[in-house]
């Protein structure tokens, strides 16, 4: 298992009801496929993509680029940046919960990708609070979040000491199965029988195990790595200079009183999202000002653009 990353590559709240937990979201996944880079054999520079115009093969200067959305074949809408940019949403910093789900409710299709959700500021109180309510009702909460300039549906979910936040896909990109060649769900349909049931029900149980993910490694990889160790013991190897990134700080948070918060949030019918949920008797705020408390410190490993 790969060790965790200390970089935190998002800063913001939880939201629930008027309770706002300060987090930081981590990467629970490790790309640990093989990256071939692209270099230059006679300086051994990296080589980056180009702007290529597809039918003339010459380059394009950036500023003669412009975006367009396919509207029908071979029909493109052109986008200005401006218009581009009064589209996206409002980056607001905050997981904001809208309900809660029971925890066998999402198929595995909708599952993306996860985060480690960390605690920060002296969160640490309402965050274990969350999780072990979490735990003991069996729910997950459904929660909207901003990351950079994408919206994303997410869940969140308790996972042994830790809640994770796993992005999800909108229902909209699952496909579905009906234009399928799938034989009918029961036994009738394809005349199986109860032999031949019991036959694989023991099979199956025959082959059956505890999950332990250390015992599947991708074999590909591990024969490249041989390869690539062999040539640098080797003295095989050549020394390529790569940019640095730089990273940010981000700002605390002020945490309120949760009792009172948990308190007023019941009173208010609860966890699921509100226009006036912000609302708070004169003088007490109603949550901790996460929106100019926090700033994103990174982008998140590259798979999907998020």
């Amino acid at each position: 298992m790969a060790v965790s990353s200390n970089r935190a590559l998002w800063k913001g709240a939880i939201s629930f009801g008027l309770v706002h937990i300060p987090v930081a979201l981590h990467s629970a996944t490790s790309e640990e496929g093989l990256d071939f880079d692209w270099l230059d054999k006679r300086s051994m520079d990296p080589v980056g993509y180009k702007r290529i115009n597809k039918k003339t093969g010459k380059e394009v200067d950036k500023e003669n680029i412009v975006k367009g959305i396919e509207y029908e074949d071979g029909q493109y809408v052109i986008l200005s940046q401006e218009e581009i940019s009064a589209a996206y949403p409002k980056a607001t910093q905050t997981i904001e919960i809208e309900t809660f789900v029971s925890s066998t409710d999402i198929p595995f299709l909708y599952l993306e990708r996860p985060y480690f959700v960390v605690p920060i500021n002296k969160g640490a109180k309402v965050y274990a609070l969350l999780r072990e309510a979490l735990h003991k009702t069996q729910r997950i909460g459904i929660a909207r979040v901003v990351i950079q300039t994408k919206q994303h549906l997410a869940a969140l979910i308790p996972s042994g000491p830790a809640l994770v936040l796993d992005l999800l896909r909108w229902g909209n990109e699952i496909r579905g199965w009906e234009n399928l060649n799938l034989p009918a769900q029961g036994m009738k349909a394809e005349a199986i029988t109860e032999k031949e049931l019991r036959m694989a029900e023991q099979l199956i149980n025959d082959m059956s195990s505890t999950w332990n993910p250390e015992e599947y490694r991708d074999s590909f990889k591990d024969e490249i790595m041989k390869l690539v160790r062999h040539k640098a013991e080797t003295g095989d190897i050549q020394s390529v200079v790569q940019p640095e990134l730089a990273e940010t700080s981000a700002g605390g948070a002020q945490i309120l009183d949760l009792t009172e918060l948990l308190q007023r949030s019941l009173k208010k019918g609860g966890g699921r999202k509100d226009s006036n949920h912000d609302a708070a008797p004169a003088g007490k705020p109603a949550k901790a000002d996460m929106h100019n408390a926090s700033t994103p410190t990174g982008r998140p490993p590259r798979r999907r653009a998020i």
